[in-house]
């Protein structure tokens, strides 16, 4: 995820999420991923402290500043790369897995953030454009969880 100061998303050339401040996420669906995954991932997005306060420290929670999420899925992220040039996503559920799983972790993060949360489409070839903030980057896995 990216703390932004704006992001969109596009798709052949018109809007289809769009966000002020707040965090775009780029979410990849893995083929052992469940409901305690998407859980545990909605909770700390939307708990991390990566936002200002007034005297400039990372001490804010997205729901604490009123930002917008952008969620986007993005089965790249589970690319594998150990042999030769072309990646492999053999780890990134199918589709017709990610694709439920991925509305229902949209459910999620809205649900915990009090309001809607912006998106792509699912499968769709899509432009993401963003003024990142910071820049602020982290990298959440909830196979990992730190």
């Amino acid at each position: 995820m990216q703390r932004v100061r704006e992001a969109s998303v596009t798709i052949a050339g018109r809007p289809s999420g769009t966000i002020g401040p707040g965090l775009l996420v780029l979410a990849g669906v893995g083929a052992s991923d469940d409901d305690n995954d998407r859980d545990w991932l909605a909770r700390k997005i939307v708990a991390l402290r990566i936002f200002d306060d007034e005297t400039g420290t990372m001490n804010r929670s997205i729901v604490e500043v009123g930002g917008g999420i952008l969620a986007v899925s993005q089965f790249t992220l589970f690319a594998s790369t150990k042999k030769g040039a072309r990646p492999s996503w053999s780890a990134a559920a199918a589709p017709e897995l990610a694709a439920p799983a991925f509305e229902r972790f949209v459910a999620a993060l809205a649900a915990a953030l009090g309001k809607p949360v912006a998106t792509g489409v699912f499968g769709a070839a899509m432009q993401v454009a963003l003024v990142n903030d910071g820049p602020v980057t982290i990298w959440l896995d909830s196979r990992a969880r730190e």
